[in-house]
């Protein structure tokens, strides 16, 4: 099926200095946004502490919650609405201390009933310790580097057959990752010494389409991150699962161009760079498209009519997913032509040197 048809030629490359104008300018968005919030939004489950989740007869000020909390000395806690527009609930974190979880679901319905005068519904209590959430959080971050890792390493010997080179690249990065952990660096600074280094050997190293993956990846996870930051809403072990599953999603996308690219290389050697990936991307649009599409609609539907427990994960979904389909035509592409002219003009100054 095709949805676009033959001989289309949208000049997607001539427009790569707007797009990529646009992915730095969310970027430093995400980063600015970051700082202003003081980092992520965690979730109880890297963050530790308690998470009540209330259902009310009718929407109230957050404010007017802390309020009516005030008689259990919880009026200190980080009150959020939770769900959908017009679903009266929201989620009561309480990063306070020495709070015990016997009896607190009734101490809660208690100060919110006498206060609202109206029925109130405990939904959920679940608290994590700090020692646990600080280890959650590692482990979620060193499972978004090794899976970009590994990709990396799957698609140098996938597309450049070297495999060699790949094996190099994991083993040096093991060592930088081993020497930075000996000097007490923080996992969160790892992640960036690594993905750093993991971007400078793929230069060095000449895994061009390695480079262009991971630079498109990167970019997937920072901005569906900043829309988490924009939105305020947290991170939690379901987001981890679906930025993991963005990464997945972003790679098969960039794959079906970069492999249509491979081909055509082949095929017409005589045609510029630029006129090759062009007439590659606009190939597979059709399928692209069909594929993201679909995609978004039965994510969408899950946004929409999947209950506030899974709205947050079919939010990244949506943002990873369409921003996965741009980054793919608009970010990892245009990366393999300024490689190409970078090291193509290299080349051709060493020619006429000999001569």
């Amino acid at each position: 099926m095709q949805f676009i048809k033959p001989g289309i030629n949208i000049d997607f490359i001539g427009r790569r200095k707007l797009a990529f104008a646009l992915s730095v300018a969310l970027i430093l968005a995400t980063f600015v946004s970051l700082l202003w919030r003081g980092g992520p939004n965690y979730g109880v489950d890297f963050a530790g502490g308690i998470v009540i989740q209330v259902k009310l007869e009718k929407k109230h000020k957050p404010s007017d919650i802390r309020e009516a909390l005030k008689p259990i000395n919880l009026q200190d806690s980080i009150i959020q609405e939770f769900g959908g527009q017009g679903a009266s609930e929201y989620l009561i974190r309480v990063r306070k201390t020495g709070v015990k979880v016997t009896g607190l679901n009734e101490k809660v319905r208690d100060a919110l009933t006498s206060y609202f005068k109206q029925g109130v519904e405990i939904r959920r209590v679940e608290m994590v310790g700090p020692k646990v959430g600080k280890d959650l959080r590692q482990k979620a971050l060193f499972a978004i580097f090794y899976a970009i890792l590994f990709i990396a390493i799957y698609i140098s010997g996938r597309f450049e057959h070297r495999w060699l080179m790949s094996i190099v690249m994991a083993l040096s990065l093991i060592i930088v990752v081993y020497v930075a952990s000996s000097f007490g660096a923080g996992v969160t600074w790892l992640i960036v010494i690594a993905l750093l280094v993991t971007l400078g050997l793929c230069w060095f190293l000449k895994l061009k389409w390695a480079l262009g993956a991971i630079v498109a990846l990167i970019h997937d996870v920072t901005i569906t991150v900043g829309a988490f930051s924009f939105a305020n809403k947290e991170i939690s072990l379901p987001i981890i699962a679906a930025l993991l599953t963005i990464v997945g999603y972003s790679l098969n996308d960039t794959i079906i161009v970069f492999d249509r690219i491979r081909e055509n290389m082949n095929r017409f050697r005589r045609r510029k760079f630029e006129e090759v990936m062009n007439s590659s991307i606009n190939e597979t649009l059709s399928r692209t498209i069909l594929t993201s599409g679909t995609t978004l609609l039965v994510v969408m539907c899950l946004f929409v009519m999947g209950g506030a427990v899974i709205h947050d994960f079919a939010f990244a979904l949506l943002v990873g997913i369409f921003v996965g389909t741009y980054s793919s035509i608009f970010v990892a592409s245009p990366i393999l032509l300024v490689w190409e002219g970078r090291f193509s003009d290299k080349v051709k100054v060493k020619k006429r040197a000999r001569r």
